[in-house]
């Protein structure tokens, strides 16, 4: 190396550099990817968009009378609803304060095969203005869907048809 160039030198720097960089981004992207867990409704879950072997998050509002608790021990049993679809939900361990029954939540955890989601962590919104926006998009949009195939299929309950 005593005889390269001095334009030699800096080309060769250059290319460590680059390569360097390059190596930190791929281990940086590569990270991030092991962390990262996609939100989903319990419509999506039940349509099967949720991955089966990965860490996601669900979110929705506790269905009401679902809440059940395991004897003495901190498994928890709830249910959560977009208003269109419902996902059965355990949990073992405390939940948040804020937590019960009607209001939004946000649980992160995985599918199990019995189609039930095991939560590893319970969140429960705040104070009563304030909603995740991904839930508050989720139950605007069940609701949308509901009311559009309530139009399309009249039950004959609702027809106002005389007996």
């Amino acid at each position: 190396m005593p005889d390269m160039k001095a334009r030699q030198k800096r080309l060769v720097f250059v290319g460590l550099a680059i390569l360097g960089i390059g190596a930190a981004s791929t281990l940086a992207i590569t990270a991030l990817k092991s962390n990262l867990s996609y939100f989903f409704s319990p419509s999506q879950v039940i349509a099967k968009e949720a991955p089966a072997d990965h860490v996601f998050r669900l979110g929705g509002l506790v269905t009401e009378g679902s809440l059940q608790r395991q004897g003495e021990g901190l498994t928890v049993n709830f249910d959560v609803t977009d208003n269109a679809a419902t996902v059965k939900v355990a949990y073992e361990g405390i939940l948040p304060d804020l937590f019960k029954e009607g209001s939004g939540v946000v649980a992160k955890g995985r599918l199990r095969p019995d189609g039930v989601f095991q939560a590893e962590e319970v969140l429960a919104k705040h104070d009563e203005e304030y909603m995740p926006p991904e839930v508050a998009s989720t139950l605007q949009t069940a609701h949308a869907e509901g009311v559009a195939n309530a139009a399309a299929n009249p039950s004959p309950a609702n027809s106002g048809a005389a007996n």
